[in-house]
């Protein structure tokens, strides 16, 4: 027990990098996805910078064995979260060596399954820790070289960081060997098991670019990753920095729980941004994309030091990613996305409390007001200051932690820039100062046209139609028309009818789409316009013309459900799943709705992922199509590992409860359900 008490009272006074510094780990690992258990020998090189009796290495819930220093074993111990080595260490070289196995409850995910031929495995190391499926450093301060072999069933494809050195074959395994050269932060340490197709490319600086996509997606390819090359290439040149690794990938993984994550040299993220060239209207990857690659600079180069100082890491992938889409789709955009985070930020600072540099500050603030901190430097010290700035920040930290002095001590070395005033107002403070932020949008001249807009709110119509029709017909930035647009949504249809027309008639689908959302209810002599909407090249659009037409014309609901009877929508079958529920909501339109039925409640299953799951359970909720197998799959819903999806279920399940016929038939399903699944409905049952 003195061990372990002579190690709390140690960490509670000094950080264990002030004594030991990890530099290198090899690690030779196996997956066993019928158990989901990972096991494996690991190889740690460390030096000791000041004698101590414990280290700590971060582990949660694991089992070790043959725990050896330097070639010897030595005693240690494990808690819920660490492995303790106990040891008179001295200064100088050593390395620790042990087998271990866990079984993780997060941060390692199982998917699918491989009798399902639909397995993937993937890691989540940013908010969740490595140290559950590897045991590694939740201190984001401890950088080290990963070096990993994973063994794993030869029909796969498994993707890590860095350089894949080697692969070998035994028996009916693969070994594939990774290596890398520069240190990281172990959250940044990632896996991607399953099957992928790859399409290669190569840098201006001959940067190896690998895009992977699921097979069954290989005509996505090019809609997904469009314009990706171009992002890379120009965040290399905008940075002023070469990419600091050896190569860079990009996976898209089933039920992920984020949009993206930037592990070094292989970002993961979302299927959700798997599109065709269709889908790629509503659900551009390109902001995601560009955000993940900016971190592999700002993030995993550098890091901050703790999480006050996490602006360092998304305020800047955010600022970087709005450049690169300037360089995609024009200045216009880049400041209409200024302004409209800047309305974000300025209503939110009427009720959010805490500012920038403060660890509990909202993903808003550190993502959105950190990207308005930088542009407003970048403003101030103009385009050349400001990336001889970014240059020399990353240069002098490279692979190591920063905070926020250290980036302004670059920019006092370049300028007389107040970095003390500009802290107190956007780091310090949590109101959004609106007068520079407008001083510097107006500099757009759409910006400066839609102030003039934002100003006539309370006027009547009568006094702005005609400035709005002459703007809705000319050739001003969509987006402006598109604040036309919502700007009158609730003036009565006879006022506004000409208005509406002439929106219809600007050709653009973003436009068109504002026109769609904003009439739940169609005048008649509208309809034959409105109807041209559910011809838009936007599934987003055709899924709100869809449900508007069949709500407001029920004479004409058989035609509207021929004419999508083959939608699909994104790869969450958003079309398919609508139309199923208005079919089967349509008198007389279906001779066979059983097997409609079957086809949405197979949606809601564990076959589909959850975004899928969602729409079809919603629909098969409103719709009142409640059986058995729905309500099982509910409850499953109750046991996913993305928080949406189970927060949906159980709220699903609680209104279903208030009606004593529905709280029977979850009674009923109960012996049917697995032990997880009968736990959390026990619980909601007890409420």
């Amino acid at each position: 027990m003195k061990y372990i008490l002579l190690f709390f009272t140690f960490f509670s006074f000094a950080q264990q990098t002030q004594f030991v510094h990890f530099k290198t780990v090899d690690a030779r690992l196996t997956i066993n996805s019928d158990q989901k258990m990972i096991s494996g020998t690991v190889e740690y090189i460390f030096d000791v910078l000041k004698p101590v009796d414990t280290v700590k290495i971060d582990a949660q819930q694991m089992i070790f064995s043959q725990v050896k220093l330097n070639g010897n074993l030595i005693r240690f111990d494990v808690n819920e979260k660490q492995l303790l080595l106990i040891a008179p260490f001295q200064k100088g070289k050593n390395s620790i060596e042990f087998y271990y196995q866990a079984h993780p409850k997060k941060a390692l995910y199982f998917v699918g399954s491989k009798a399902a031929n639909n397995l993937q495995i993937w890691t989540q190391g940013q908010g969740k820790y490595t140290s559950n499926w590897f045991p590694s450093f939740d201190d984001v301060n401890e950088k080290l070289t990963f070096n990993l072999a994973i063994s794993f069933d030869n029909k796969y494809d498994v993707i890590s960081n860095g350089v894949l050195k080697s692969k070998r074959t035994s028996k009916d395994q693969i070994v594939w060997e990774y290596q890398m050269k520069e240190p990281m932060s172990s959250y940044l340490l990632m896996l991607a098991i399953g099957n992928f197709e790859k399409k290669q490319l190569v840098s201006k600086s001959k940067i190896s670019l690998e895009y992977y996509i699921e097979p069954k997606d290989a005509s996505k390819i090019e809609p997904t990753y469009r314009n990706s090359k171009l992002i890379f290439d120009f965040l290399e040149k905008e940075i002023g920095v070469k990419y600091p690794w050896e190569i860079y990938r990009q996976v898209p993984v089933r039920e992920f729980l984020y949009a993206g994550m930037e592990n070094t040299t292989a970002t993961l993220f979302s299927t959700s941004y798997v599109v065709d060239s269709v889908g790629v209207v509503d659900r551009p990857y390109s902001n995601v994309n560009a955000h993940e690659l900016a971190h592999q600079w700002f993030g995993n180069m550098i890091t901050a030091t703790e999480s006050k100082q996490h602006w360092l890491q998304e305020g800047f992938a955010t600022y970087f990613a709005l450049l690169a889409e300037k360089e995609i789709y024009g200045a216009d955009y880049f400041y209409f996305k200024l302004y409209e985070t800047a309305q974000q930020l300025k209503f939110a600072s009427r009720t959010d409390s805490i500012p920038v540099l403060n660890a509990k500050a909202s993903s808003l603030t550190f993502y959105e007001k950190g990207a308005w901190a930088l542009f407003v430097i970048h403003q101030e010290l103009g385009d050349k200051k400001f990336k001889k700035v970014i240059k020399n920040y990353l240069k002098k930290h490279a692979f190591q932690s920063v905070t926020t002095t250290d980036f302004f001590n670059e920019i006092k070395k370049v300028s007389t820039f107040d970095t003390t005033k500009f802290s107190k107002v956007w780091l310090e403070s949590v109101a959004f100062d609106t007068h520079k932020a407008n001083e510097l949008l107006i500099k757009n001249i759409n910006i400066k046209k839609l102030l003039e807009v934002e100003k006539m709110k309370s006027k009547p119509l009568l006094e702005k139609e005609v400035l709005f029709s002459k703007l809705l017909q000319s050739d001003v930035y969509f987006k402006l028309k598109e604040y036309i647009v919502n700007q009158v949504k609730n003036e009565k249809y006879e006022a506004k009818k000409q208005l509406i027309k002439e929106a219809l008639r600007t050709n653009n689908v973003y436009v068109r789409q504002v026109v769609a959302a904003s009439l739940p209810i169609i005048s008649e002599d509208f309809r034959l316009e409105y109807e041209t909407l559910l011809n838009d090249k936007s599934y987003q659009t055709q899924e709100i013309a869809l449900l508007y037409l069949w709500r407001n014309f029920p004479n004409e609901r058989h035609r509207y459900l021929d004419q999508s009877k083959t939608w699909i929508g994104f790869n969450d079958f958003n079309l398919r799943t609508m139309w199923l529920s208005l079919a089967l909501s349509t008198e007389d339109y279906s001779e066979d709705s059983s097997a409609l039925i079957t086809e949405l409640i197979e949606y809601s299953s564990t076959n589909y992922e959850a975004t899928t799951r969602q729409n079809a359970l919603e629909k098969l909720i409103a719709f009142e199509i409640i059986t058995d197998e729905v309500l099982i799959n509910l409850v499953n819903a109750t046991t996913h590992h993305m928080w949406q999806f189970s927060k949906f279920g159980r709220e699903s399940i609680r209104k279903l409860l208030k009606n004593k016929d529905k709280r029977v038939s979850f009674e009923r399903i109960l012996t049917n359900l697995n032990p997880e699944e009968q736990f959390q409905l026990e619980r909601l049952l007890k409420e």
